[in-house]
């Protein structure tokens, strides 16, 4: 079973603008350390931080002492950035997703390198999203959602392609905000089965309560 490399998910290698203009993506930049036993709180604070990776001043100035944010937190970052550009903001529910896709620790927050995390996926999904809106309405027809989740390394059967796009489809249309929630969701169960897929044959023995963890959190 061959499951979609990282870079299905839109990874990004490249340098971080100096500044963050409104409606351009900021993906990738420079790696961060994180404290033993922390995935997501940097080590860099202050203006040392910033001067390493600018997007430290950014995301710290909405998530205050804790170094994290949470579903509203994340919604204001993310609207206030400018990366959905013209399309609508990210809805409040999508931003939760967000979270359970990267909360390693749990926490029901986000450190700052899970947000570059999520800033380099949606950057690239958001660039997918452009490729078929040649006409920014700012939807895509079920057929271009279809064909993106296939260009990203997803192979599924077309039962599954069919339910997904009923899922996230609006009167045949499928919104921005939805088809980064379908993204979302996509990457998030795939990571869950591919960590208990030790054989990597696409079979895995589920407990129930496992199974409900993942399914409720995403």
């Amino acid at each position: 079973m061959t499951y979609p490399g990282f870079g299905a998910y839109g990874a990004y290698r490249g340098q971080v603008p100096m500044q963050m203009a409104m409606g351009q993506p900021v993906p990738g930049g420079v790696p961060s350390m994180a404290h033993a036993g922390s995935s997501g709180y940097s080590v860099y604070s202050g203006a040392y931080a910033a001067a390493v990776d600018p997007m430290w001043t950014f995301f710290s100035a909405i998530s205050g002492q804790d170094g994290e944010v949470d579903a509203e937190e994340l919604q204001r970052c993310l609207t206030q950035s400018g990366i959905t550009g013209t399309y609508t903001p990210f809805s409040l529910e999508t931003c939760r997703i967000m979270i359970s896709m990267l909360d390693r620790d749990n926490t029901g927050k986000m450190g700052f390198n899970e947000f570059k995390e999520l800033w380099a996926a949606l950057s690239a999904w958001k660039q997918n999203f452009m490729m078929i809106d040649q006409d920014r309405s700012g939807t895509v027809e079920l057929h271009e959602l279809t064909q993106v989740i296939v260009a990203m390394g997803y192979r599924l059967s077309p039962q599954t392609l069919i339910s997904i796009v009923k899922r996230y489809s609006k009167n045949g249309k499928i919104f921005f905000d939805d088809y980064v929630a379908c993204c979302v969701k996509l990457r998030a169960l795939t990571d869950f089965f591919r960590r208990r897929d030790s054989m990597q044959q696409g079979i895995v023995n589920l407990v129930y309560d496992d199974f409900l963890q993942c399914t409720m959190a995403i």
